[in-house]
């Protein structure tokens, strides 16, 4: 039995196309955080299996969908992430065996309408598929990671990831990632100042754009190097104004 989590908040643009391509599963799990539009009811048009709840951060919100799961194997995707057919039938492959207790998929993801190959983009292999028993998500507020005991085996077909739509939505994920971004570095005791937010975000430009080569994917390439660059710079910055508030 394969269970699907998706975590949603204002997902309507995209949730659709998500859960066509997994309605072959056994069971879909989907936990909202207070969507405003019409997200909700689009998923109750799919699965019972809808539930809502407050946000407590990206790991603790994909471990409360994990509780909700039956299957004896899960498989964890994104709003905004697709599986194609070559996928599924990989996947239903995967879990007729007993030795490998997780699997990493190779993500495609999509900038403003372009596949991005280059900038550390590709192949981005991502642990998503596992079996319940054996797996857990971590606490982190964000970028949080699934940890498995057992033996990791890898997929070959990709996930299907439409990032950035637009460059509206570029800015609005830039500035709520950094913000969860900086909070998790407070946490955990680190410190910053505006020398070193600057450092930075220049930094991550020359590592995506020159030494990652994002500059093979033309100007998508260049944008998304300027927009992680912001990221790491606003996160910094942020953390900084998190210091300052608390000496206050």
């Amino acid at each position: 039995m394969l269970s699907i989590i998706i975590i949603t908040k204002n997902e309507s643009e995209h949730i659709s196309r998500c859960l066509e391509s997994v309605l072959w599963a056994d069971e879909i799990i989907i936990l909202d955080s207070g969507s405003t539009d019409d997200t909700v009811a689009i998923c109750k048009q799919y699965t019972p299996l809808v539930y809502q709840t407050n946000w407590p951060g990206f790991g603790v919100q994909k471990q409360r969908a994990l509780e909700k799961a039956q299957g004896d194997w899960v498989l964890s995707i994104d709003a905004d992430e697709y599986l194609s057919e070559a996928l599924k039938a990989e996947i239903q492959q995967a879990i007729q065996q007993e030795a490998i207790q997780g699997f990493e998929i190779p993500r495609l993801s999509s900038y403003c309408g372009k596949s991005m190959k280059h900038g550390g983009w590709w192949p981005d292999r991502v642990l998503r598929l596992f079996q319940r028993s054996n797996g857990h998500f971590t606490a982190a507020l964000v970028h949080e990671k699934i940890i498995i005991t057992g033996k990791l085996g890898q997929l070959s077909e990709p996930l299907l990831h439409e990032t950035y739509v637009n460059l509206e939505e570029v800015v609005s994920k830039v500035n709520t990632y950094s913000s969860l971004g900086a909070q998790e570095l407070y946490e955990k005791g680190k410190t910053s100042s505006l020398s070193s937010a600057i450092l930075r975000g220049l930094w991550t430009f020359i590592r995506t754009y020159i030494i990652k080569s994002a500059f093979l994917d033309g100007p998508q390439g260049l944008m998304l190097a300027i927009s992680n660059a912001e990221a790491a710079y606003y996160k910094y910055l942020k953390l900084l104004e998190i210091q300052n508030n608390h000496k206050k």
